[in-house]
């Protein structure tokens, strides 16, 4: 029965798709999209492995209802440190070199 449905499918037929939880789903990607176009406009060497734990926060949204919008509100915060991170670099916080002394 619901199979006949199937093309309706990302249309405003689709009643489940007025939610609140899908709205923010849908503003979700799209907000995702602008970050991955700032990100990649000003990606170095320098800034890369920031860019791809900023990339990789979506990844920690999950779950249904509540547990969804709580796992949102946590990597919204975190999502905005990095942000501020890679947008201002704290000059010489790249990567970590190690110097060998011979004893």
């Amino acid at each position: 029965f619901l199979a006949k449905f199937k093309g309706l499918r990302g249309t405003a037929f689709v009643i489940f798709g007025y939610s609140d939880e899908r709205k923010m789903e849908r503003q979700l990607i799209a907000d995702y999209e602008k970050t991955l176009e700032e990100l990649l406009g000003k990606l170095s060497a320098d800034n890369y492995d920031i860019a791809v734990d900023i990339a990789s926060v979506p990844e920690y949204i999950r779950g249904y209802g509540h547990v969804k919008h709580q796992h949102f509100v946590e990597a919204s915060k975190r999502e905005a440190e990095l942000i501020a991170r890679f947008r201002n670099p704290v000059v010489g916080a790249g990567r970590e070199i190690r110097v060998k002394v011979a004893a």
